[in-house]
């Protein structure tokens, strides 16, 4: 009888528990079924494209030829060029859009007036949209009608840059315009952090007398590591994968000066129709960002285990 009554009692645990089981995948269901659909098989798909030769267009059937697409790449200058361009657009973004989001950050944490205010100033070129912010961009830069060109030849300024329109210049200019539209999401990351560390700990150092640089150096960038590491690594994988801001303001010019390896990865797609090709060189900005990622978690453990 007992076991009777225990096995009673199970029974209704049991499927009061596959109910809530089965209530909870209903609501994951939706968004696993279009992860599958849009993300997970098209990536598998990639990986089968970049050993093989497919050019959609001409509705010609899909050809292996084994790591062709990946030896053609020697040979390929474009491929070259977006490479080193990706590397040097991470490199300007990354680090400059960390230190002035942080420094943003300990300003707006400090009991200032307005504070509410300069915050969301702060943040809303990330939320304006990008096309908007690209045309306005790229007018504030016009090399011979921009305003800021007119100030620098009011200064005085000879051999004005022409900004987006020169090979030179075209990088730094969509560097500082990335770091202008990015900063203020990450300005936010930083302050989230900053409100959690414990102010006790600063009123201690003033008492024993510690600098502001001493208190930056032994308090607050010890505890907002972490976060460091979450927005480098962030701002890693969305340079690497940057697309849009080249082709609204510069379409990858003047000449290949702008073009990242996204970009060619998109005309060779969607232009070209090589899409074998296209899948090979997706294969490797998906292993040089691994690599990276790989290469950031060693480092941040590395400092980690120091402080």
């Amino acid at each position: 009888m007992a076991e009777k009554a225990v096995k009673s009692r199970k029974k209704p645990k049991m499927k009061y528990s596959l109910k809530q089981n089965l209530i909870a995948y209903s609501f994951i269901l939706p968004n696993f079924i279009g992860f599958l659909c849009l993300t997970f098989v098209p990536i598998l798909f990639s990986f089968i494209l970049s050993v093989c030769e497919w050019d959609a267009g001409n509705a010609s059937a899909i050809t292996f030829v084994g790591l062709d697409n990946f030896r053609a790449m020697a040979d390929d200058p474009t491929f070259k060029i977006a490479t080193k361009n990706t590397f040097i657009y991470t490199l300007g973004v990354v680090p400059a859009t960390m230190i002035l989001s942080l420094l943003i950050a300990m300003l707006l944490n400090c009991n200032i007036k307005g504070r509410t205010f300069f915050r969301s100033v702060v943040f809303f070129p990330y939320v304006a949209s990008l096309v908007a912010v690209g045309v306005v961009w790229n007018a504030l830069f016009h090399p011979s009608n921009g305003p800021v060109n007119q100030l620098l030849a009011a200064l005085g300024v000879e051999n004005l840059p022409r900004w987006a329109a020169s090979t030179t210049w075209a990088m730094p200019t969509l560097i500082l315009l990335t770091i202008w539209k990015n900063v203020g999401y990450y300005t936010i990351v930083y302050l989230a952090a900053l409100q959690g560390v414990p102010k006790e700990l600063y009123e201690a150092s003033r008492i024993d007398g510690a600098s502001p640089w001493q208190r930056f150096k032994n308090i607050t960038w010890p505890m907002v590591t972490p976060t460091t590491f979450f927005v480098v690594v962030m701002l890693t994988i969305f340079t690497f994968k940057v697309f849009d801001i080249m082709y609204i303001t510069t379409q990858g010019g003047p000449g290949r000066s702008t073009q990242v390896l996204v970009y060619h990865i998109y005309n060779k797609a969607f232009i070209s129709q090589e899409y074998g090709y296209a899948s090979a060189l997706a294969m490797i900005l998906f292993v040089i960002v691994l690599v990276v990622t790989l290469v950031q978690f060693r480092v941040e453990k590395k400092f980690t285990d120091y402080l």
